[in-house]
C-alpha cells in the first residue's frame, strides 16, 4: 500500500478520492486545495451529478477529515512545496488543480517533496512526461522510467480508443472531430468576465448558450499515436448539461468500409482485447443522461454510425467526462504504485 496526496479538490480531485478510496493498495492519507477544509468534506460527499457517496465523512477540525473515520489531513496551500509530503509519508501525488501543465512546476515533488510518483489530471505536451491512455498505450509505461505521467484528458481518453480501432482496422487518412461537451469550471454561470480562460465566448452563461470552444483532445492524440501527426483537428461545443458528453468522430479510412464492418469492428474491440473494459458499445435509442456514471472511457452508439462513399466514416462516441476519466485516474495510480513502488502484479492488465 502507497500513501497518497491529492493536490487540487475540484471535479476531478474529488472524484478520483472517491475512486482511489476504495483501492486497497492506495491509502489516502492528506488533500490540498485553496478552499476551506468544510467545504471539502461537504463536496466529497455530497455531489449534484454523481450522487451521495455511501462513505462517512465528517469534518473533524480545522486542518482534517474523517472518511468512516479514518483521517485525511488537509492543508490550503497555493504552493505545493510549502507542504511536508515527506514527513507524512507521502509516496505518490495525483496532481488534479490543472495548474501546473510544465515539467519545471512538477519536477520539484520529486526533488524538493520526497514524492517518488506523480500523475497528473491533464496533458503534459513536453518529451519528459508520459501522456497514457490505458487500453492504447500503457504499454509506455516500461519500466518506470518517467516519474511523472498524466492520465491524459477526458476527451482524449474518450477518442484515443476510437482512433485505436479505426486506425489498426481501416487505417486513418485524416480526420476531425467535434465535442459537445457539458458545461465546465471554465466557463461563467451568468455573462461576466473570465478569469481562467481568454476565450472570450467562455465568458458568456453556460447555462444558457452552446459555446464553440477549443479542445485540445485531437491534438493530444498525437501524444499517443505520433503516426497521426498533422492529421487529425477538431473543436468543442459546449453545452448547458451538467454531465455526460458527446465526441462526434469523422475520419477519412484508407480501406472501403461500410456501416455493419465497422460496427463490428468497435464491438469486438469492446468485447475483447486491451479496450475491454475500457470502451463500451450499445446499439439502443439512448441518450445523455442514461450515460451518467459510467466508468467506461467511451462507449460507441452503434445506432448513429455512418459511412458515406466507402471512406468516410462517421462515428458517435458518449463518455462521462467525469467519473469515466477519473476511474481511469484510479486504475493508472494502482498500475504505477503496484509496478513501480510495491513492486507487485496489478489488477488491472488491458490485454
Amino acid at each position: 500500500m502507497v500513501k497518497v496526496a491529492v493536490n487540487g479538490f475540484g471535479r476531478i480531485g474529488r472524484l478520483v478520492f472517491r475512486y482511489a478510496w476504495d483501492d486497497p493498495t492506495l491509502e489516502i492519507v492528506h488533500v490540498n486545495d485553496l478552499c476551506s477544509v468544510e467545504s471539502a468534506a461537504y463536496l466529497v460527499k455530497y455531489d449534484s451529478v454523481h450522487g451521495t457517496w455511501d462513505k462517512d465523512v465528517v469534518q473533524e477540525k480545522d486542518r482534517y477529515f474523517t472518511v468512516d473515520g479514518k483521517k485525511v489531513t488537509f492543508s490550503q496551500e497555493k504552493d505545493y512545496q510549502k507542504i511536508d509530503f515527506k514527513a507524512m509519508g507521502v509516496e505518490m501525488v495525483l496532481e488534479c488543480t490543472g495548474k501546473f501543465l510544465k515539467m519545471d512546476n512538477l519536477k520539484p515533488y520529486l526533488q524538493k517533496c520526497g514524492v517518488k510518483r506523480v500523475i497528473v489530471s491533464a496533458p503534459v505536451k513536453e518529451p519528459e512526461c508520459l501522456n497514457v491512455v490505458l487500453g492504447c498505450n500503457h504499454e509506455l509505461l516500461g519500466k518506470g522510467e518517467k516519474q511523472i505521467v498524466t492520465n491524459a484528458s477526458c476527451t482524449t481518453n474518450c477518442l484515443a480508443p476510437v482512433v485505436k480501432v479505426i486506425k489498426e482496422k481501416f487505417g486513418i487518412v485524416h480526420g476531425c472531430i467535434t465535442t459537445i461537451h457539458d458545461v465546465t469550471g471554465t466557463q461563467t454561470l451568468v455573462d461576466m468576465p473570465n478569469t481562467k480562460k481568454s476565450d472570450l465566448r467562455r465568458a458568456r452563461s453556460g447555462m444558457l448558450n452552446l459555446c464553440p470552444t477549443s479542445t485540445g483532445s485531437a491534438t493530444a492524440i498525437i501524444e499517443i499515436y505520433p503516426e497521426l501527426r498533422g492529421k487529425l483537428n477538431g473543436l468543442a461545443v459546449r453545452v448547458p448539461i451538467l454531465n455526460a458528453s458527446l465526441t462526434d468522430c469523422v475520419f477519412e479510412v484508407e480501406t472501403k468500409t461500410n456501416i455493419v464492418q465497422v460496427n463490428a469492428a468497435l464491438k469486438s474491440a469492446s468485447l475483447k482485447g486491451p479496450l475491454k473494459g475500457i470502451m463500451g458499445y450499445n446499439d439502443l435509442p439512448l441518450v445523455s443522461t442514461d450515460y451518467t456514471n459510467s466508468t467506461y472511457s467511451c462507449i460507441i452508439d452503434g445506432l448513429s454510425t455512418q459511412v458515406i462513399d466507402g471512406t468516410m466514416v462517421k462515428i458517435y462516441a458518449w463518455y462521462d467526462n467525469e467519473t469515466g476519466y477519473s476511474k481511469r485516474m484510479q486504475e493508472l495510480a494502482h498500475i504505477v504504485n503496484a509496478k513501480f513502488i510495491d513492486h507487485k502484479k496489478p489488477e488491472y492488465v488491458y490485454e
